[in-house]
């Protein structure tokens, strides 16, 4: 059972933890910032692993994540700055741009490619894992590409707006990702100085916060960038902007799935066995 549910409360959420992240290396030589992953499974299930990558040098980011397999779960990948040329074995291919949005669901096995389609200047972003319920983890393979024009943005009172990638806000906006199961919702939020938002997430939904640009408080506990704020049960999630510039934040909220996780390299499976057959099954050319 994940912690932000171990209790029985309806009032606006608290943080249970600041996360801070830690420096890494992934695909062939990015350097970014792991915000989550084995560690806080239970603390965000359903959600697996966020990376953070922000590197205007273009030798921490030129290599790209060449290909490779998954099996089980699914990834966001979300642009901020830069471009990256995504490409698979099931014939799907583009190029997302800053602001725009991939939404891969691995199912049964896919092998892609996530490379730069750029080098030089910045590039900035989010990569999220999604865990996938026992019984969508051999669904096909799939690939959604969402540009930024595509998403809605639903503008509040002064200051404030939310852009919705996926599930939908209490004002009704809906974003162009359901997915299924887990009931994710992914919102980019902007928060001028001194701005507030209230946002009610249902209190069967763990949900956390990214701040990226700038400073927020949440019921009185501040959370700079890079941090990830893990809040507990509740209802509405209460943010204000105390620092001096826009403020920048992901909403991401998810029903946890509450089942094993079997975590091995590219796969995430709910046994150990299941992991090798998957290794298994992409040695013999089945992914």
């Amino acid at each position: 059972m994940s912690l932000a549910h171990t209790t029985s409360k309806t009032g606006p959420r608290a943080v249970v933890r600041v996360i801070r992240g830690q420096a890494t290396s992934d695909g062939a030589g990015v350097r970014l910032t792991r915000l989550l992953g084995h560690e806080t499974i239970e603390l965000a299930d359903p959600f697996l692993m966020l990376d953070h990558f922000d590197n205007d040098q273009s030798s921490d980011y030129i290599g790209g994540f060449p290909s490779h397999p998954h099996r089980g779960f699914e990834t966001v990948t979300y642009m901020l700055a830069g471009r990256i040329r995504h490409g698979d074995n099931k014939d799907h291919s583009g190029v997302i741009d800053a602001g725009d949005v991939q939404w891969m669901t691995a199912g049964s096995g896919i092998v892609h490619s996530e490379m730069p389609e750029q080098e030089a200047g910045l590039m900035r972003g989010f990569q999220l894992w999604v865990n996938l319920a026992a019984r969508d983890k051999m669904t096909p393979a799939a690939y959604r590409e969402l540009p930024t024009a595509e998403i809605p943005v639903e503008a509040r009172e002064a200051g404030v707006s939310l852009k919705v990638i996926a599930g939908s806000t209490d004002h009704g906006t809906v974003g162009p990702i359901d997915s299924g199961a887990t009931a994710a919702r992914f919102f980019d939020i902007r928060l001028a100085p001194g701005a507030r938002l209230e946002e009610m997430v249902p209190p069967d939904l763990n949900a956390l916060l990214v701040v990226y640009d700038g400073q927020v408080a949440v019921e009185g506990t501040d959370v700079a960038a890079v941090n990830v704020a893990i809040l507990d049960d509740g209802g509405a999630v209460r943010v204000e902007n105390t620092g001096t510039v826009e403020a920048g934040l992901l909403l991401i909220a998810g029903r946890p799935l509450g089942e094993p996780v079997a975590w091995g390299g590219p796969f995430v499976m709910n046994t150990r066995e299941e992991v090798m057959q998957a290794a298994r099954d992409f040695q013999a050319g089945k992914f």
